[in-house]
């Protein structure tokens, strides 16, 4: 190297970043031991900041634009130098620049499923994944708490360090979102907008900020989607339409075992079916003759049971039906019934309304 690179490498005195990557977050000025000429020009391109700092201290930070170096302009940096009255020699400081920019498509997930305790399903495990965008507010923050002296830091770094925080703030904001657990795949947009507002409250305090939150995808096991599967049914569906459906099924089953009973159980089944129709017309001409009657001379309503047959729910029978169902076999004792009133299922036998259906029916061929 000849006398006068030397001289030239000396000092430095064109300070500037240009950024050809699109995940670097902060790089370092490589000062390689040189002194910074006091006069030198520093540029500071949009989207970015720079920041000076002296023996690990931040000191000075500059925003977007071109500066001549002087201790006017770096106050900070003057107190800590002690330059009172003004420094006209060449100095030493680290200077990180930071890019301000915007960094898109981060991918977050959770990588062991995450616990909720629903007060319908108990218990639950779910996990999901979505994308992420954020970009540094505060570079003295950023510097302190994230990056260090690190000379050069990358998304994927941040990834690393932020993504348990985010996993854990996404947890919290399910659980106070109240939103039911069947209705997560439909509310994805308010569950990203949930999961946005929580992280940035921490993420503040790192010097970033979280531009937009995206929750793609939340999954749960096989088992609890039957589960919710069949609890939403419940919820929407026409029990009586389940009723009849149920019988029709207990019909079929009742068919395919006629070395059971199947073929008594089945006919017995089916005149109870068969009678739904009459039993719902004569429950509309009861109200026609209460309309007509303007509400007096009301009949008294009907005594009906709902009867568990082949393991399905069958009904409601009245009692004419019910003797006939007890004589052939289809009602026994220990038959499961329910009525309007009762708050579980109980055996035919104890309801007083029933007992007598027993008296003349034959006990079992021993």
């Amino acid at each position: 190297m000849g006398l006068f690179d030397k001289i030239r490498n000396e000092f430095i005195d064109i300070i500037e970043w240009v950024d050809n990557s699109n995940d670097t977050i902060v790089w370092k000025f490589p000062r390689y031991q040189n002194e910074i000429k006091m006069g030198a020009k520093l540029t500071v391109r949009e989207s970015q900041i720079a920041v000076f700092m002296n023996e690990g201290k931040i000191a000075d930070v500059f925003q977007p634009g071109m500066y001549t170096l002087e201790t006017q302009n770096m106050p900070v940096l003057s107190t800590l130098k002690g330059w009172k009255f003004g420094f006209n020699s060449p100095f030493k400081a680290d200077i990180f620049f930071i890019s301000t920019k915007q960094f898109i498509q981060q991918k977050w997930g959770t990588k062991n499923p995450i616990t909720l305790n629903d007060t319908r399903f108990g218990f639950i495990e779910l996990r999901a994944f979505g994308s992420y965008a954020f970009r540094v507010t505060d570079g003295g923050k950023f510097i302190k708490e994230i990056s260090g002296t690190n000379e050069n830091f990358s998304t994927e770094e941040v990834a690393e360090q932020l993504r348990s925080l985010i996993v854990t703030k996404f947890t919290d904001a399910v659980g106070e979102g109240n939103i039911p657990v069947e209705k997560f795949a439909a509310n994805m947009e308010e569950l990203s907008k949930l999961g946005q507002e929580k992280l940035n409250v921490d993420f503040n305090d790192y010097g970033l900020t979280i531009t937009k939150f995206l929750v793609e995808n939340v999954s749960m096991p096989e088992e609890l989607k039957k589960e919710i599967f069949n609890y939403s049914r419940l919820n929407t569906i026409d029990m009586n339409k389940l009723a009849q459906f149920n019988t029709a099924n207990a019909i079929k089953d009742a068919a395919n075992n006629e070395g059971l009973g199947g073929a008594g159980v089945g006919m017995g089944v089916g005149m109870g079916m068969g009678n739904m129709m009459s039993n719902v017309m004569s429950n509309m001409n009861q109200g026609l003759n209460s309309q007509n009657n303007n509400g007096l001379n009301t009949p008294p309503p009907l005594v009906q049971f709902h009867v568990v047959v082949n393991g399905a729910q069958a009904g409601p029978f009245n009692m004419q039906q019910l003797q006939k169902m007890a004589t052939s076999g289809t009602l026994v004792r220990a038959s499961q019934v329910w009525k309007a009133g009762m708050a579980n299922w109980m055996a035919a036998e104890s309801q007083p309304e029933l007992a007598s259906l027993f008296m003349n029916v034959p006990p079992p061929i021993g």
